[in-house]
């Protein structure tokens, strides 16, 4: 283990705070809505919902860059049938998974629609057979499972429900919502449910603590079992057709062994950016972090829950200057490209399970927090693909 890997493992793992504080608070946000949309929500149902996308989608996902669209960014040899789309030769589908969050998918406004995510679904087909949501507000779910089905591509969801600590409504609103997508689409498309992104980070930031594994952390963690064994009972309850695998996710260095002992799987953030790792050492740092602080501990405990590495990459920009820079490396399309040609095809050797973060550039993180936050994606927010070589090595 380096010296630099120590450093990292120690105290309070100031390189997550740094990181996960703001995004902590912009997903608060991304969960936050009003009760009569939500209300709306559920009441109309998820197919009423995908109809409703559908119907608004010229003007929600059309009308400029910043809503997530553009105009023709996939060509289609039949209008009328989306898994006609003809495939660009630039992508190749090397990538083991990729994390994903259709635009618009935030309460109150909810402006995603369903044409926008048939769009996504072509691209993301081209470069992965795998994905994972975060939520499951504003019927994204179902929206990505509709396109999965018009598409016809090999594709599979982790569905994913993003409570919060201080109101468990949040929870199981999202747990409604993705309960009537599985009834509606069946289950050949999903590869989990995800309960809880970095539930336990959020939960010892707001009460003063920094070990998951402490007293602190045990009485954080049993909030969220509860909320785990609801979906696991309310999957049950189904009597579906197949066993759907439910998880968490969460900082690399924050996972509780409890929550752990809870689960069939883990996904984990792991970022060298913000650890200030130097792009030269970035890939073989990730694997190793996730290797000595999330696989080696996960195969300890008795239920040996999978482990997979829920976000990792490198910022193509920053808009601002100050955070231009980890210390050693630049947030850059070089970058982005070295990290590219040094972990990808070396993970999917190794067979690394993992989600690669992320899809295209979400630019209201860039408004709300500025810095590196809006530019992690492969494409542009116009789902222009970045001046990106994609290394072509067939995932696992």
């Amino acid at each position: 283990m380096s010296d630099q890997y120590r450093n990292l493992d120690t105290g309070a793992n100031q390189w997550y705070e740094k990181y996960d504080e703001p995004r902590s608070n912009s997903r608060k946000k991304w969960i936050i809505g009003s009760v009569v949309a939500v209300l709306l929500i559920v009441a109309i149902g998820v197919g009423v919902g995908v109809a409703v996308s559908h119907k608004n989608s010229s003007s929600s996902t059309r009308s400029s860059t910043s809503s997530g669209a553009s105009a023709g960014a996939v060509n289609q040899t039949n209008p009328n049938d989306p898994s006609t789309f003809v495939k660009d030769s630039r992508l190749k589908q090397s990538f083991y998974g990729i994390a994903y969050t259709p635009y618009g998918s935030q309460l109150p406004d909810c402006g995603n629609s369903l044409e926008g995510v048939i769009e996504d679904i072509q691209l993301l087909s081209q470069l992965t057979t795998r994905i994972r949501l975060y939520g499951a507000d504003c019927n994204q779910s179902a929206l990505v499972l509709e396109a999965i089905k018009q598409t016809k591509v090999n594709m599979t969801v982790w569905l994913a429900n993003y409570p919060i600590p201080t109101d468990n409504t949040v929870y199981t609103r999202q747990r409604d919502l993705i309960m009537q997508a599985i009834q509606t689409y069946g289950t050949s498309n999903i590869g989990g449910v995800t309960v809880g992104n970095e539930w336990m980070l959020n939960y010892l930031n707001a009460n003063g603590a920094t070990d998951p594994n402490s007293a602190v952390g045990n009485q954080g963690a049993q909030l969220l079992i509860a909320d785990i064994q609801d979906t696991v009972s309310a999957l049950n309850a189904l009597n579906l057709d197949k066993h759907i695998p439910v998880g968490t996710a969460d900082a690399g260095a924050f996972f509780n062994n409890e929550v752990l002992a809870a689960v069939e799987y883990g996904m984990s953030n792991v970022h060298p950016w913000f650890a200030n790792v130097s792009i030269d050492q970035a890939a073989g740092w990730t694997n190793e972090f996730f290797q000595e602080q999330n696989v080696q501990p996960a195969a300890l405990l008795s239920n040996h829950p999978t482990m997979y590495i829920a976000e990792t990459g490198w910022p193509s920009n920053s808009s601002d200057a100050g955070n231009e820079s980890n210390g050693p490396s630049t947030a850059s399309i070089p970058n982005l490209q070295e990290f590219l040609n040094t972990f990808v095809c070396q993970a999917n050797q190794n067979g690394t399970g993992y989600f690669f973060f992320e899809y295209f550039d979400e630019t209201w993180k860039d408004v709300q927090f500025g810095g590196v936050e809006g530019w992690w994606g492969l494409f542009t927010s116009n789902k222009t693909l970045k001046a990106l070589t994609i290394p072509d090595c067939p995932s696992p």
